[in-house]
């Protein structure tokens, strides 16, 4: 082969938007990742580097974190029929204990432990029970939620993970950079660690300063009801279980179940949710309360923030989309609509092509559910009714490219000016009702293909 012929291929198999094989920050990522945080009290962290998948030499791969406080519990799982060992054993986990009692979370990437069999299930509680072990007295039942990402049909490499879980406890610390290293240990494709933290109070305890931090990963395999998408967040707000489930189910319809990358649901998908109450207060004891009212509200919002940065790291993704249905009959009638524009691949394609192919958008409107098992009529659809647009990000006025379904004269180099940003809102007027559903996707690009092909190797 020649020098030019060489230097042509290597050049092809640059990849411009995933993770540098040294483990950098793609520049354009480095603004979403914090310099400092707020930790809630009592938490530690760490993460840790076993080599779970031969190609890792030196990242952390194995994250914890515990709080010595015992703690109220509350997760969300993957609908996906197959689901992998750890879901299995943290679902368990949590109903022995009813949500409360818990200690500590293990997450090992590289391998998902998924369709595994009896071994994979005995993995998945020996690595629970590896961490109950650094606590004295070592909790009965299992206090550790088990998560694993990563190669799906792969038994994990046991043995080495167990080996390292004590310099994961001896190494725990609540520091920012802990918490850094502990939310870069569970990434795979990801290009940037996700990490979000911030602080709140609430009406019964306004002097008190409570906060709340979450991490998550996740760039290819996402789609909603729970995809190989995985989110821990940690709050010293005094919750009980039975509030704090209802809380975080709420909170991940309207955030991790509302981001779509590629419409592939995984085995491993998880958002949990630890609640130690070191920071005092009095226990949340209503859903119907002022307290219970305001942390719904910050917990929805900062999990849409952190789902949203999956959507930022999609893999091959040039543009960050955000679906908007609005003046629908129902909530579920405005949900399905975008779940179902997020989800068109001819709509991505356009968007990555900064083409303003609305008629691609009206398309994927009006088949919503029309491939259901059980077809639902949704009754927000009335042609002569519906309006798109695109919104630009630098507040200037809308797109309208359809308007009470009259097509638009569309200005076309207009068109390609709002879609050269970043940021897109796509937005589907109804005119049908008062509810509203937000969605939240990327683009799909060339290179999202090149990273999925060659994934295992």
């Amino acid at each position: 082969m020649s020098l030019k012929r060489l230097q042509r291929t290597l050049a092809m198999q640059v990849r411009n938007y995933s993770a540098p094989v040294d483990g950098s920050i793609p520049p354009a990522k480095r603004k979403y990742v914090p310099n400092s945080g707020t930790y809630p009290q009592g938490f530690q962290v760490s993460g840790t580097y076993v080599g779970v998948k031969a190609s890792n030499t030196r990242f952390p791969d194995l994250a914890l974190i515990t709080s010595a406080k015992p703690c109220s519990g509350a997760a969300v799982f993957t609908k996906n029929k197959f689901q992998a060992a750890p879901v299995t054993i943290s679902r368990e986990t949590l109903q022995k204990r009813s949500g409360e009692g818990l200690h500590a979370i293990v997450i090992n990437s590289g391998c998902a432990n998924a369709v595994t069999g009896k071994g994979g299930l005995e993995d998945a509680i020996s690595m629970g029970s590896a961490v109950d072990a650094c606590f004295d007295p070592p909790p009965s039942p299992s206090s550790t939620l088990v998560m694993s990402t990563g190669v799906i049909g792969q038994r994990l490499p046991i043995a080495k993970i167990l080996a390292r879980i004590p310099t994961a406890c001896s190494t725990l610390a609540d520091t920012h950079s802990s918490w850094l290293a502990t939310a870069r240990a569970i990434c795979t494709t990801d290009t940037f660690p996700k990490l979000l933290s911030t602080t709140f109070s609430l009406p019964s305890s306004p002097s008190t300063i409570y906060s709340l931090a979450g991490m998550t990963k996740g760039a290819g395999m996402i789609h909603p009801n729970m995809a190989t998408l995985l989110g821990i967040m940690c709050t010293d707000a005094p919750i009980p279980a039975p509030i704090l489930q209802p809380l975080l189910t709420h909170a991940v319809d309207r955030s991790f179940n509302a981001i779509s990358i590629d419409g592939d649901m995984s085995t491993n998908d998880t958002v949990a949710l630890l609640a130690n109450g070191a920071a005092g207060g009095s226990p949340l004891t209503s859903l119907t309360s002022p307290d219970a009212q305001k942390m719904q509200e910050v917990l929805t919002a900062f999990t849409q923030s952190l789902a949203q940065l999956v959507v930022r790291d999609g893999e091959g993704a040039t543009k960050f989309v955000h679906v908007r249905v609005c003046n629908a009959a129902s909530f579920v009638d405005a949900k399905a609509i975008a779940s179902t524009i997020a989800q068109s691949n001819l709509v991505k394609t356009a968007l990555y092509g900064k083409d303003a192919n609305w008629g691609r958008i009206l398309c994927a409107v009006g088949y919503t559910d029309a491939g259901a098992i059980v077809p639902q009529d949704v009754g927000s659809i009335v042609p002569e009714r519906t309006n798109v647009s695109f919104v630009p990000v630098d507040g200037s006025t809308e797109l309208k490219l359809l308007v009470n379904g009259e097509p638009q004269a569309v200005d076309e180099e207009r068109a390609k000016v709002v879609l050269e940003a970043e940021d897109v809102e796509i937005r589907v007027d109804l005119g049908t009702g008062s509810e509203e559903a937000s969605y939240w996707t990327c683009d799909f690009s060339h290179e999202y293909v090149t990273i999925n092909a060659d994934y295992r190797t």
